[in-house]
């Protein structure tokens, strides 16, 4: 009975030393996966997501869902575009 345990302590002493060296995998986590657009019709945005450069995404994310359940679209964030939402979002916040 004695050397069952012997045998279970060291084999989840094994277990553990090989899960901790196990190499990470170098993934990216971007909620932004597929094509970027770089306009919406502001009439039919519902809501904004700011995302910022993270260690699991180096690209700064900006996600649109639109009105009417039709989905969420990624932004470019160096468009034109992104100039007028952040002046959009720098008046409202200044109200």
């Amino acid at each position: 009975m004695k050397s069952a345990g012997v045998f279970v302590a060291v084999a989840c002493l094994l277990l553990c030393t090989y899960v901790q060296g196990q190499a990470r995998t170098n993934s990216k986590r971007c909620l932004c996966q597929g094509p970027v657009v770089n306009a919406v019709r502001p009439q039919r945005i519902d809501k904004i997501e700011f995302y910022p450069a993270s260690a699991t995404c180096q690209n700064v994310e900006v996600i649109v869902t639109l009105k009417n359940g039709a989905g969420q679209r990624c932004l470019n964030p160096e468009s034109d575009f992104m100039n007028y939402i952040k002046k959009v979002v720098k008046k409202r916040n200044a109200e």
